[in-house]
Order: C-alpha cells, then structure tokens, then sequence
C-alpha cells in the first residue's frame, strides 16, 4: 500500500496507466485505492491526510518527472497519471483524435487555447462570453479536447492551478512521430 510520494510515483510506473481517483467502470487500478492513508478529516476541518496526498500527488508526479510520466484524461473522462512510454507507444495512438473531428464547442475551446493558453477559470469565463456556452457546457468540451489528446496541463511546478496548453506544445515529438 501507498503512504509516500515515491511509493505512488513507483505505482505509477509499475501500473502503465492508473486513474487518480477510483472509478467503478474503470480498468484500471486507482492511486487512490492503493493509498494506506487516514480518511477521517481533521477536527481542524479540511481535507484527510490520504485525499491531500493524492490530490498532490497527481500534480506533482507529472511536474517532478515529466519524461516519465503522462497526467491527462482517459475515454470516460477519469484522470489518470500514465507511464510515458505507454502514453508515448500505446495510448496516443489509440486515443488521438484530430481537433476538426470533434463537435463545434471544442473546437473553439480549442482555438481559444491554441491563441492564448489559459488557467480553467479564466478560459471558462472566456468561452462563456464569446461561445455563449454554459459552464456545464464548457466543463465537458474540455474533457473531450483532453480525451481526444488535443489539449494537456502544463507541468510548470510555478503554476499553482490547471493551466491549458495545446498538446503539441508540449510534446511535439510524439504529435509529430504520429502524424507520420
């Protein structure tokens, strides 16, 4: 069981792929669930021990070791932290799908992102304005540009929240090998 950060980073590696959270549907083991940590909140109030730990561990992996581990979204929309080589040789090639495929809110999102990459909040606040899309409407064509492998989380350990970039932006090496 799970009770330090290299212990998740190693189960990270030795899983391929592991959703952050639990998931019933999901095939995959969960960080998680695998985490031996108190669940009881402080008297304080606040988060428990094991949901602080996970909730820094799945930023803070992918931002301590970029080249070795993937932290996105999977069909069905769980997040999931993702051995880089299996993201890299399995899991794009199967779950790319090109931006102009997908429906018209996405891909605006999508240009909204591609011409000025942004905090959610923000970004939200945005396509609410120019889109006029709804926020539920929003939340879930950004889910689908992660699915769909066209969007990705900067890992700059300097931004504190989920910032957009364009997935070539960061990993043009494995766009580029796949456009091949």
């Amino acid at each position: 069981m799970i009770q330090t950060f290299g212990q998740a980073y190693q189960f990270v590696l030795k899983s391929k792929v592991c959703t952050v959270f639990g998931s019933k549907n999901s095939p995959y083991p969960s960080l998680w669930d695998n985490t031996d940590l108190s669940e009881d909140k402080p008297k304080t109030g606040g988060w428990s021990p094991k949901v602080m730990a996970v909730w820094d561990w799945k930023t803070r992996i992918p931002q301590t070791y970029p080249a070795e581990v993937f932290y996105g979204k999977v069909s069905g929309g769980d997040a999931v932290l993702m051995e880089m080589q299996h993201f890299r040789e399995v899991h794009y090639a199967e779950a790319y799908q090109p931006v102009h495929e997908l429906d018209v809110l996405p891909q605006e999102i999508f240009e909204l992102i591609r011409l000025q990459a942004d905090y959610t909040g923000p970004l939200r606040k945005r396509a609410i304005e120019r889109l006029a899309c709804t926020k539920s409407q929003f939340d879930t064509a950004l889910k689908k540009l992660q699915v769909s492998l066209n969007i990705v989380r900067s890992n700059d350990p300097k931004l504190t929240n989920d910032f957009w970039l364009p997935m070539r932006e960061v990993h043009l090496d494995i766009v580029q090998q796949h456009e091949r």
